[in-house]
């Protein structure tokens, strides 16, 4: 294409990854990343205007739950463990089980849940949760979703915003989900070619930039503005062009137990070159949102890695190390108020009583 062509091209798909954000859009980035070795990471940014007063989790096996809906809701108890990053310490935003199946909850702003009232009614602050208890494999959750024909019930959040959010979903073997309400109906992405996902617009059109940018070509140009649509075509010509190979220099061998520190170390690399600074505003867009966190989880090696934009540690929670079994207490690890840990954080969690889910009225 000549030069006078590749200007006009350019401009042209700047204002189409503008036009199709809404102006009140918050953000949120999550990617899939596969290694040629199978190793699969999942890595999400926590985008949001406010302190959501986040803590880590260890829920063990056999939790009883609710859907906290009222009338209807469903009651279960909890087939797998879980390590989960609250949000408001009144749901699970964000979390990884023991099977390695990890579920990322962002922001929505077409959400549209509706109101079946021959539905099963679920608060949309166990949602996430919902699938980290009962689910090892995305082709088991997507089944399990459809099947369970959810009502969702999205009171408002703490801090007064709607939750209108969507669900993401990922497995050890690489598989990815997406469930979004649109105009009422749940619609289900699944594939293992929906590695990026933000916000806003709904899912079927972020899939359209990808085409579109996919034909002007990264290494000519790519959006730069923090819009959902911008990050969405940053972080796939991010992911793609990360290495795949591993190399062997880069993994640390520890009794029993390897990681693939490269890949975790790509993947956090890519979540930060798609973040918000904190700080930042956006005139005419106030709900443009900072970078509050952001996760890495090893699903191949059932490693969960915590990242704040507050404090340059990064630190993890091994699996291995933590008891997940039926009876054991549930754990919780402090990062609200400003703590903040280096390395394996596993002995440093410290028995707690479990924050209370959201209900249909919100906070109780």
């Amino acid at each position: 294409m000549s030069k006078s062509k590749i200007l006009p091209a350019l401009a042209a798909a700047l204002m189409f990854s503008v036009s199709v954000l809404p102006q009140a859009a918050l953000a949120c980035t999550r990617t899939v990343y596969v290694g040629d070795d199978n190793t699969v990471i999942t890595g999400r940014n926590m985008d949001w205007m406010e302190d959501m007063q986040t803590d880590l989790w260890v829920f063990p096996r056999g939790m009883k739950r609710s859907g906290n809906a009222g009338p209807g809701s469903p009651e279960w108890s909890a087939k797998y463990g879980s390590v989960i990053a609250s949000g408001y310490n009144t749901a699970s935003a964000d979390g990884m089980n023991e099977k390695g199946l990890v579920a990322n909850m962002l922001y929505l702003a077409e959400s549209d849940y509706g109101n079946d009232t021959g539905r099963t009614p679920l608060v949309i602050g166990m949602w996430a949760q919902y699938v980290l208890d009962n689910f090892a494999t995305v082709a088991e959750t997507v089944e399990g979703l459809k099947a369970a024909n959810f009502q969702i019930v999205a009171p408002k959040l703490p801090n007064g915003s709607a939750a209108t959010l969507h669900l993401s979903i990922s497995d050890p073997s690489g598989d990815s989900a997406i469930f979004e309400y649109v105009k009422g109906e749940l619609v289900v992405h699944h594939s293992k070619d929906y590695k990026v996902m933000t916000n806003s617009p709904v899912y079927d059109q972020q899939l359209a930039l990808t085409t579109y940018w996919d034909k002007v070509g990264g290494n000519a140009f790519l959006p730069g503005t923090i819009s959902a649509a911008d990050r969405f075509v940053r972080a796939s010509f991010l992911l793609d062009s990360a290495t795949k190979k591993i190399d062997k220099s880069f993994i640390d061998a520890v009794p029993g137990k390897t990681y693939a520190n490269q890949a975790v170390a790509q993947s956090l690399s890519i979540m930060r070159g798609v973040s918000v600074p904190l700080g930042i505003s956006s005139p005419g867009e106030p709900n443009i949102a900072s970078t509050l966190w952001r996760t890495a989880a090893d699903q191949t090696n059932l490693v969960y890695f915590f990242d704040s934009a507050t404090t340059p540690n990064t630190f993890w929670v091994e699996f291995a190390d933590m008891d997940f079994s039926e009876g054991a207490e549930p754990k919780k690890l402090p990062i609200a108020g400003g703590h903040y840990y280096s390395g394996n954080t596993a002995e440093h969690f410290e028995a707690a009583k479990p924050f209370e889910f959201m209900t249909a009225n919100g906070r109780d």
